[in-house]
């Protein structure tokens, strides 16, 4: 009796290939043949799991980045500063596979400004990690005095520091190394809990009477 190929595994092998594929070759370079070559399948086999056309495949592919790229943050501190910097770790590529995967995120994210499918599901991803972003910086600067217009500014650039490690890695030929990538972000939340002061110090500044 022939063994029964689980069809979770068969299509997170081709998003595999698709991935090895961009990082090689680049998107559009992506075909059903250049898959069925990196996988060992057979164009008809690729079709059974993801319908006649490539476009399946290729979203298929950016869902299991997006659910790669989440999964890395999984075990964080209690605290909340050394949460965000660990969030921020998480997220640049500071391995050959991570790399690989950073490579073909920001393929797609360069494919989606022409192409309103991808767009949809590229701007989803973007507005949740922006949402993370300020959720943990409000967290980390909850003893500081800070309002909302400048909490969203620091948020912003958190985010420039993710894209700037992101498209940094995809132009280099070899990943990201935690320890520089952990000591700058470490660097930057700390230089920035330091321009707002403590909640006590400004409590006291304002009872204090005037001369």
């Amino acid at each position: 009796m022939p063994k029964r190929i689980d069809p979770d595994v068969r299509r997170e092998q081709v998003a595999d290939a698709v991935i090895d594929e961009i990082a090689a070759h680049g998107l559009r370079a992506v075909t059903l043949a250049r898959i069925a070559d990196r996988t060992g399948l057979t164009i008809g086999s690729i079709r059974h799991y993801f319908g006649d056309t490539i476009r399946e495949v290729m979203r298929f592919t950016l869902s299991v980045l997006m659910q790669r790229a989440v999964r890395r943050a999984t075990a964080m501190s209690d605290d909340p500063v050394a949460r965000i910097i660990d969030v921020i770790v998480f997220a640049a590529p500071t391995s050959d596979a991570e790399r690989r995967e950073n490579i073909a995120l920001v393929e797609y994210r360069v494919m989606a400004r022409t192409d309103p499918e991808l767009a949809a599901d590229i701007a989803a991803m973007s507005l949740e990690g922006a949402g993370v972003i300020h959720s943990l910086l409000r967290d980390a600067l909850a003893d500081r005095m800070i309002d909302e217009e400048a909490l969203h500014r620091e948020a912003l650039l958190l985010l420039t520091l993710v894209e700037g490690f992101s498209c940094s890695a995809a132009l280099f030929s070899a990943p990201l190394h935690e320890t520089d990538v952990r000591a700058v972000v470490a660097a930057t939340i700390h230089r920035l809990r330091d321009a707002y002061p403590p909640v006590e110090v400004a409590a006291e500044d304002a009872a204090a009477p005037v001369r």
